[in-house]
């Protein structure tokens, strides 16, 4: 079994890499550095021996790189029987403060990554009538929530073509599920002086993924909302 997962190097990303690693799914990992693919697998190597890595180095903000790896995926033979659409990209700010250029490049990366890779894997899925398919989104996809401005619009954007294609998938026996989380540590929290009390931990998630994806072909989880246990930040 293999698991696609984008921005796999760090977050969520890894954290669910390594979920799916300790379960014996080979793993095919891409992120935009180098350096930090070789880390990761030179890591999981020594820690999951009987499982293979795969990396890529991708730029998941440019379309053009995301067709490219989704066509290497399929050239490659590599069955897609999970995909984690994890890659994303936060800036702080409000909608009449941000920087012009910014609403583009949060669709870029948190919308148009994930729609570019659905449709370039999707038709190998239906072939097999088979594949789950994870797109992370996040609590403010729903809720509305202070200075997150376009990246806001952007999990919304994405949660809409999350449930649109669930639609789609249902005849073909194609899962399609919505992860939704809250305030999790992940390198958009680094430096900064939270209580990590307050936060919940990138494992968290990565668990409800894993756990998601092992139900029956019969059942679904079709929105994971998971956050801090004190309420959302």
């Amino acid at each position: 079994m293999n698991v696609i997962i984008t921005g796999a190097t760090k977050g969520m990303g890894r954290a669910a890499a390594e979920q799916f690693a300790a379960a014996g799914y080979n793993i095919i990992a891409c992120a935009r550095t180098e350096g930090d693919l070789q880390e990761m697998k030179n890591d999981f190597l020594k820690r999951f021996p009987a499982v293979s890595v795969t990396t890529k180095a991708v730029d998941i903000g440019d379309g053009q790189q995301v067709k490219d790896f989704g066509k290497w995926v399929v050239d490659s033979k590599i069955t897609a029987d999970v995909l984690v659409n994890n890659a994303g990209y936060f800036v702080p700010g409000t909608i009449y403060e941000e920087k012009d250029g910014t609403i583009e490049k949060m669709m870029e990366v948190n919308v148009y990554s994930s729609y570019h890779l659905c449709r370039a894997l999707i038709p190998s899925m239906i072939e097999r009538k088979s594949g789950h398919i994870f797109n992370i989104c996040s609590i403010a996809a729903f809720q509305p929530l202070p200075n997150v401005g376009s990246y806001g619009i952007s999990k919304f954007a994405l949660y809409g073509l999350t449930k649109h294609l669930r639609e789609e998938m249902k005849p073909h026996g194609i899962k399609v599920t919505a992860v939704l989380p809250g305030a999790t540590f992940t390198g958009s929290w680094e430096g900064s002086d939270i209580d990590r009390k307050r936060i919940m931990e990138a494992n968290d998630v990565a668990k409800m993924i894993f756990a998601s994806s092992q139900l029956s072909s019969s059942a679904i989880v079709e929105d994971i909302v998971i956050r801090p246990q004190l309420g959302d930040l």
